[in-house]
């Protein structure tokens, strides 16, 4: 029995890609940029003595620098996530990151394996795009799925801020210094541009089209009908806070009912491709008596396009709207 570790040393690579893009994100911006930060980044930088107004700008920038660069190529691909991510690399930065991690690929391709030197070039590319790609699509699912987690306690604090007399804009104010990211970043940004002039209920509605949330819509409109026609903000957040935890547990029972389902499909989605890598590991010459024959290619391609719908299909049947 021969056994053959390429097809090992392309999953180490592609990993080894996630493993340095994490690595050089945290070592540029620091700890102050994960996810799970107790202190909200917003106020870390403000402890190091930069200004409000820089503080501002800088956040402001990091929030819109990738939707503004939609119109450089293959970024277009990116760009939705990375703004919700709210990747703190510029488009510029995050494409010599992909050369870069490319470049990684491409070296540990030809130190080992054995590939010719076209499968190697695209493999490497696309193991430093892919990689990227699905890095910043991991940080922005877990970024919304924390702000959705933060959202109602957010929205209480406001409640009891506003009870004991303090007006909205103070409200916000606590919020942000209160609440930890990425909500607290996001609520410190908006009390900011309160401070400079910006209403807040316009604030609220940028932020929620900018991350795509319903329940910051729903904010935003309360917020701004308030402004406009009165009434006991207070009561109208209580009973919002309401709603969005409601919908928040309908969604993780909905998420746990679902949950076999998912990764069933994922079973069937992986199981193929995993046992196409152990046959060739196992024995490399399994398919060397049909591979020249004229329908081998043809076969391939249609077992692939099977494979391909079956994630889509799977992925439609277990994605229910909450």
């Amino acid at each position: 029995m021969v056994l053959s570790a390429e097809p090992l040393v392309y999953l180490i690579i592609f990993v080894a890609v996630l493993v340095i893009v994490e690595g050089i994100y945290l070592t540029v911006f620091g700890k102050s940029i994960s996810l799970n930060a107790r202190v909200n980044r917003r106020l870390e930088m403000l402890e190091k003595g930069v200004g409000r107004e820089q503080v501002l700008e800088q956040l402001r920038k990091e929030m819109q620098q990738h939707m503004d660069s939609r119109g450089i190529p293959l970024y277009s691909l990116l760009a939705e996530k990375a703004q919700k991510a709210n990747i703190a690399f510029s488009p510029k930065q995050i494409i010599l990151v992909m050369i870069g991690v490319s470049i990684i690929a491409y070296v540990g391709l030809t130190v080992g394996t054995t590939a010719g030197l076209a499968v190697r070039l695209v493999v490497a590319v696309a193991m430093g795009f892919g990689g990227v790609f699905v890095w910043i699509n991991n940080r922005a699912k877990k970024r919304l799925a924390l702000i959705e987690e933060q959202l109602p306690d957010a929205v209480e604090l406001m409640v009891r801020s506003l009870r004991v007399g303090h007006p909205f804009s103070s409200a916000i104010q606590i919020v942000a210094k209160e609440v930890p990211d990425p909500l607290g970043s996001e609520i410190g940004v908006i009390a900011d541009e309160s401070a400079y002039g910006r209403d807040i209920g316009e604030s609220l509605k940028h932020m929620a089209e900018r991350l795509d949330m319903q329940d910051l819509r729903f904010l935003a409109v309360a917020v701004s009908i308030q402004q406009t026609s009165g009434g006991n903000l207070a009561e109208i957040l209580e009973g919002l806070s309401k709603v969005i935890r409601a919908r928040f547990k309908l969604f993780r029972r909905v998420k746990a009912i679902t949950a076999e389902a998912k990764w069933s499909g994922t079973f069937l989605s992986g199981f193929p491709l995993v046992a196409l890598v152990m046959i060739n590991v196992i024995q490399p010459h399994y398919y060397d008596e049909v591979k020249d024959t004229a329908a081998f290619i043809p076969a391939a391609l249609v077992a692939g396009a099977f494979l391909v719908a079956n994630v889509f299909v799977m992925r439609a049947l277990v994605n229910i709207k909450v």
